[in-house]
């Protein structure tokens, strides 16, 4: 080799070495830690502030709202209400032993009474009611059931709302050995002042306060970022990692970063020749091919809130530098369809309503697709109106029949089903899910954006 061909071949060498530690310092710099919430002490602080919030702001409108003057909320330690951890302190993981909590009308202009038999102040959010003889210690038993009577008599409300309902798991929290123990409690004298908290229920827990949304933009911050890392040469190398890989790996990066997660992630794969898979048999162990069309299920829980997160990727073959017009089309629909259901998602209409009006907006539009969004926030799949369920395009009876709420959030979740002609016209699914706020002055918005192109494997 002469001395000039061998000072070509150093440098084409050096370029290469230069290029492969770029790529090793992007991958531990670039994408080193994932987006940060504020430290659990602060957090704590936060989420208080957001408590005391919705106790002072919303609870007094949603009793007067729906005619009750007294809300009792009974449970026990290993079977808490839903409503319990709504009603709490972030300090405050579990019932002690039987925790009481009694909220009171005094009247308009007064703020609510507070009430805690059973458990602390949460904070000083609470007011803990003791007779004298027992101020210092749990109550406990037939004492705490009299007790309660004692403060039912004082009062003497107009109404009681328990929390039982046939159609809402946020609102039927009072289990029946609860009940049997409030009803003897409460005895005959009361027993026709009695009514469901159903709404009352579910409308505290769907409700937000725009105060908790900068955090929630925060989470979807760090969602968003898992998303773009796991559909990446980072995570993904096409004939090797398989689909459970890169479920894993989110896995294992939510854990590392002290965050939870309501649901176990999923990554399903899509490609020309290769049947689709179902909701009730999914595929586990695909390897990730050039080509493929990809797609994510994904939610993480912190400070007493949760994500629900659906995008899609796209791994390119040999040679291509753009995804297939066909595929891009495929996303463009699903887009479309997102518009079309927030642009009818106003305050006073029902789930089934908006259900009805969007899907007969998309057969206008020569979109074949299908919508199941529902509320997001205290939980994954929240308090508030179903629009559609996957498997239930008709309408939900029950859950989606109640009305839409300003101040609500909402997991914007469908599908568009769309012929790729790259594909030889077989079918291509884009479901997208992003979460979204219904504000209190009754417009849809992103709370942080929506995905309008494919997470590129190289």
């Amino acid at each position: 080799m002469t001395r000039a061909a061998a000072g070509r071949l150093y440098c084409i060498l050096l370029a290469a070495m230069r290029r492969a530690l770029a790529a090793i310092f992007l991958s531990t710099v670039v994408f080193a830690e994932v987006p940060a919430l504020p430290p659990l002490r602060d957090q704590a602080r936060i989420q208080q502030e957001w408590l005391r919030l919705r106790l002072e702001r919303n609870l007094p409108v949603l009793m007067r709202k729906h005619g009750a003057q007294m809300w009792i909320v009974a449970c026990r330690e290993y079977a808490e209400d839903p409503a319990f951890f709504s009603l709490v302190s972030p300090t405050v993981f579990a019932a002690r032993r039987t925790t009481i909590y009694v909220f009171y009308d005094r009247g308009a202009n007064q703020p609510l009474e507070r009430l805690a038999l059973g458990g602390d102040s949460n904070g000083g959010l609470y007011t803990v009611y003791r007779d004298p003889d027992s101020a210092n210690r749990e109550i406990y038993g037939e004492t705490q059931w009299q007790l309660l009577r004692k403060l039912v008599d004082q009062r003497h409300p107009s109404t009681i709302a328990i929390d039982i309902s046939p159609v809402h798991a946020f609102s039927d929290g009072l289990t029946v050995g609860m009940r049997d123990k409030l009803m003897a409690a409460l005895g005959a004298d009361y027993k026709d002042k009695i009514i469901p908290a159903e709404n009352l229920a579910l409308e505290y827990q769907e409700l937000r306060v725009p105060e908790m949304l900068p955090a929630y933009r925060q989470m979807m911050e760090i969602v968003h970022s898992l998303i773009s890392r796991a559909f990446s040469n980072e995570v993904i190398t096409p004939g090797k990692t398989t689909n459970e890989d890169v479920v894993w790996w989110l896995r294992q990066k939510v854990n590392d970063a002290g965050l939870g997660t309501w649901f176990h992630p999923s990554v399903t794969v899509q490609r020309k020749g290769l049947s689709a898979t179902t909701r009730l048999n999914p595929r586990e162990g695909d390897v990730i091919e050039r080509g493929d069309v990809l797609h994510t299920d994904f939610g993480i829980t912190a400070m007493r809130l949760n994500t629900d997160t659906q995008h899609m990727g796209y791994v390119l073959r040999e040679g291509e530098t753009a995804v297939p017009e066909g595929i891009v089309e495929a996303m463009r629909n699903t887009d479309r369809l997102q518009d079309l259901l927030m642009e009818r998602m106003r305050p006073g209409r029902t789930g089934n309503e908006v259900l009805g009006d969007v899907l007969h907006a998309m057969r206008e539009a020569k979109i074949d697709g299908s919508v199941y969004t529902h509320p997001i926030g205290d939980h994954g799949h929240a308090a508030g109106p179903l629009i559609g369920l996957w498997d239930l395009q008709q309408g939900v009876p029950g859950r989606g029949d109640v009305p839409l709420l300003a101040g609500s959030w909402f997991s914007i979740e469908l599908q568009a089903t769309t012929p790729v002609p790259e594909w030889d016209g077989q079918k291509l699914s884009v479901a997208l899910e992003e979460d979204a706020v219904l504000d209190e002055q009754g417009k849809m918005s992103w709370v942080l954006k929506r995905q309008t192109e494919y997470h590129l494997v190289r």
